[in-house]
C-alpha cells in the first residue's frame, strides 16, 4: 500500500528558508540568505558540528589524511557499485563510498584542494540549457568565494571567506621536486596559478588553507562566529531529514529527527516558506524519492505514493574515474611533516582522443601516500580522467529513511574513459620507472583503495603500531624489499598488465574508483525537456516550495576537484534565491 504524503504541521510563522543538509552548498547558503535581518534561515545537518573553536585537530591540520578516515565524520553504511567495464566477468561488488556527515561536508574532510576547472566546463552547463551558468558568469562567484593570498587580476578574488595558497617550493618533497623536472624535461609547462589562463601543463596545487597552514571549510570560512551569532540564523546538527512535507504540490517543510529535531519547534515537523535541499549528489536524488519525487514507475514499485513524476531524479551520476602508481621513497626523498599538505603537484594533460576535450587528463602527485609511517614511504601518481562520459545512477533500496541508498557509478561503461584510463596507467607506469627518477624511489607498483586499505587506514594506535613495523621492514628488507611489497601491499605484477591488455581490463575494474566528487542526480536544464529536474535557478519542477543546490543540479562534470565549483554555485544560488523573493 503506498504511503501517503506527509501533512504539514501547523506553523503560525515559519522561517523563510529551510536549507537540508549543512555540506559545503548548505553553509555557504545559510550565511549568504541570512545576511538579510529580515529573512529566518534554519540549517539542517545531520552529522556533528563543527566550528572554529570546536574543530577536531584531524580537520584543522593542512594534512587531510586522518579527517578523512574517521568513521565519525562520514555515512558508514554507505556503499557503491564501481566500476562497469565492457566485457568482464563475475558479481559487480559494491564497496564503501565515503560521504561526508558533518558540518561543511566534503570541505571539512576533503584534500583542500581548491581549483576550478575549465571554462569550457561552465560554458557547456549553459549550452545543455542551465541557462546564466556560462563562464562569464560564474567567474565572478569563484573571485567573490576566495581569498587568494599570492595572485590578483582579473581572475581571482581577494576578500572572499575562503583563503586559498600553493605551497612554497621549500615546503615540497624531493621525490616531489624530481617528478616536476622530469615532467617539465618532457615538454609540460611549468604554470603557476593553477586557476589562472587554463592550458596543459605541471602545476603547484592550490589549497584552501589559512597562511598558518590549517583547513579553511565551509563550515568556518563561512558560518564564523559572528555569522553564527544572528538572531535570524539556527544551526541544528545531529539532525536527519527523513523526507519533505507537502500541502498538495508545494513543499512546506521537512520531517526530521534525532539531535536537536524535537526540540526546533515542539515536535518532528521543520516548516518553511521555501526548502533548499543540498544534501549531495547522493543524498539529495534519496531524499526527493523517499519523499514522491521521482521515477514515477520506481516510486510505485516500493510504496511511495508520487508526488511529482520526475525520471530524471537519480539519473547521470557523474565521478571522476581513479586509480593510483606508487613507488618506495628512498629517505632522502620522503615527505615527513604530517601537518602539511601531502598533495604537492597538478599535471593537467591532453589524451587526444577524438571527441574528448583538452586538459581530459590529471595526475595527482602525493608526496605522502597516508598518515602513518608506512604512508610516509610511499610517493603515489594518483590518476583520473578528468572529463569522463560514464554515468551511473542513484536509486532507492527501501523507503526507510534509514537505508542507503543504491548507488551505481558504472565507471569506464563508456569505450572512451576505459580508453583513456588504460593509456594514462600505461604512460605514468612507465614515467614512474624512468631512470630521471632512480635518485628518489626504488621500487614500482600500482595499488589499490581496498577495504583491507580502508581498514587499515583508519586513525588508531593499533594501525599506527602495525604499520610502523612494516615500516620498518620495507626499509631493512633490501633485496627482499619487492618481495614484501608484491606479498603485503601490492600484489599485482606491473609487467603483467602493461603486457595483456585483457589482464590491464580485469586490473581496472577491481582498482579505479571515484574520488568523491559525484554529481548530476539532479541536474538544471530547459523547461522542454523531461529529464531535467531543476530550472537554472534550482527550482524543482513539478512543485512549488522546494529547490535544490548542490552537485547535483550540475549538467556535467567540471575538469577540477568539486569543492571550489560546489562554493561557487551556492554562491550564485543564493543570489538567484534572493532575487526570486
Amino acid at each position: 500500500m503506498a504511503t501517503e504524503p506527509t501533512a504539514a504541521a501547523p506553523c503560525s510563522d515559519p522561517p523563510d528558508y529551510l536549507i537540508v543538509g549543512g555540506g559545503t552548498a548548505g553553509c555557504v547558503l545559510a550565511a549568504r540568505l541570512s545576511e538579510d535581518p529580515a529573512v529566518r534561515v534554519v540549517l539542517v545537518e545531520a552529522g556533528p558540528d563543527v566550528s572554529q573553536a570546536s574543530m577536531p585537530p584531524e580537520i584543522r591540520s593542512g594534512y587531510p589524511g586522518k579527517a578523512y578516515f574517521t568513521r565519525a565524520f562520514f555515512f558508514d553504511d554507505l556503499t557503491a557499485r564501481t566500476t562497469d567495464i565492457p566485457g568482464q566477468s563475475g558479481k559487480r561488488v559494491a564497496a564503501q563510498y565515503e560521504q561526508a556527515r558533518v558540518l561543511g561536508g566534503g570541505s571539512s574532510i576533503n584534500g583542500l584542494v581548491g581549483n576550478r576547472g575549465s571554462p569550457d566546463d561552465y560554458d557547456e552547463w549553459e549550452a545543455l540549457g542551465a541557462a546564466g551558468w556560462g563562464w562569464d558568469e560564474v567567474l565572478p562567484y569563484f573571485r567573490k568565494l576566495e581569498r587568494d593570498q599570492d595572485f590578483d587580476g582579473e581572475y581571482h578574488g581577494s576578500d572572499g571567506p575562503i583563503p586559498i595558497r600553493r605551497l612554497k617550493p621549500e615546503e615540497c618533497s624531493g621525490f616531489t621536486r624530481a617528478c616536476v623536472e622530469a615532467l617539465a624535461a618532457q615538454g609540460f609547462e611549468r604554470i603557476e596559478d593553477q586557476n589562472g589562463a587554463w592550458r596543459d601543463g605541471v602545476m603547484r596545487v592550490a589549497v584552501t588553507m589559512d597562511a598558518d597552514g590549517q583547513r579553511v571549510s565551509a563550515a568556518t570560512g563561512y558560518l564564523t562566529p559572528h555569522v553564527r551569532a544572528r538572531a535570524n540564523l539556527r544551526v541544528l546538527t545531529g539532525t536527519r531529514v527523513e523526507r519533505l512535507v507537502f500541502d498538495g504540490r508545494r513543499v512546506t517543510g521537512a520531517v526530521a529527527a534525532g539531535g536537536d529535531a524535537a526540540t526546533a519547534q515542539g515536535d518532528r515537523n521543520l516548516t518553511a516558506r521555501e526548502v533548499i535541499v543540498t544534501a549531495g549528489a547522493i543524498n539529495t536524488p534519496a531524499l526527493l524519492m523517499r519523499s514522491g519525487i521521482g521515477p514515477a514507475a520506481a516510486l510505485a514499485a516500493l510504496g511511495i505514493a508520487v508526488v511529482a513524476d520526475a525520471p530524471g531524479v537519480g539519473e547521470r551520476l557523474r565521478e571522476h574515474p581513479a586509480l593510483g602508481i606508487s613507488c618506495f621513497l628512498k629517505a632522502d626523498a620522503r615527505f615527513r611533516s604530517t601537518e602539511t599538505h601531502h598533495t604537492q603537484a597538478h599535471l593537467r594533460f591532453s589524451s587526444g582522443l577524438d571527441g574528448c576535450p583538452p586538459s581530459d587528463l590529471h595526475m595527482a602527485l602525493l608526496a605522502r601516500s597516508a598518515w602513518h609511517r608506512l604512508g610516509e614511504q610511499l610517493g603515489t601518481f594518483y590518476l583520473w580522467v578528468n572529463k569522463p562520459y560514464s554515468e551511473g545512477s542513484v536509486t532507492l533500496a527501501s523507503p526507510d529513511p534509514a537505508a542507503p541508498p543504491l548507488v551505481d557509478f558504472r565507471l569506464l561503461s563508456d569505450p572512451r574513459d576505459l580508453a583513456r584510463m588504460r593509456h594514462v596507467f600505461r604512460y605514468f607506469a612507465a614515467f614512474a620507472g624512468a631512470p630521471a627518477l632512480d635518485g628518489v624511489r626504488g621500487s614500482v607498483f600500482p595499488t589499490i583503495f581496498s577495504d583491507r586499505v580502508r581498514k587499515v587506514s583508519r586513525p588508531g594506535a593499533w594501525n599506527q603500531l602495525q604499520l610502523a613495523v612494516l615500516a620498518g621492514l620495507l626499509d631493512r628488507a633490501g633485496p627482499l624489499r619487492d618481495r614484501l611489497i608484491r606479498a603485503l601491499i601490492s600484489q599485482v605484477d606491473l609487467k603483467a598488465l602493461l603486457a595483456d591488455e585483457a589482464a590491464l581490463d580485469a586490473y581496472l575494474a577491481k582498482a579505479v574508483v571515484g574520488v568523491w566528487h559525484a554529481n548530476g542526480t539532479c541536474r538544471m536544464g530547459p523547461a522542454d525537456d523531461p529529464r531535467a529536474v531543476t530550472d537554472p535557478a534550482g527550482r524543482v519542477r513539478g512543485v512549488a516550495g522546494l529547490r535544490v543546490a548542490d552537485a547535483s543540479v550540475m549538467p556535467s562534470i567540471p575538469r577540477a576537484n568539486t569543492n571550489l565549483p560546489v562554493i561557487m554555485l551556492a554562491e550564485r544560488m543564493a543570489d538567484l534565491v534572493k532575487a526570486g523573493a
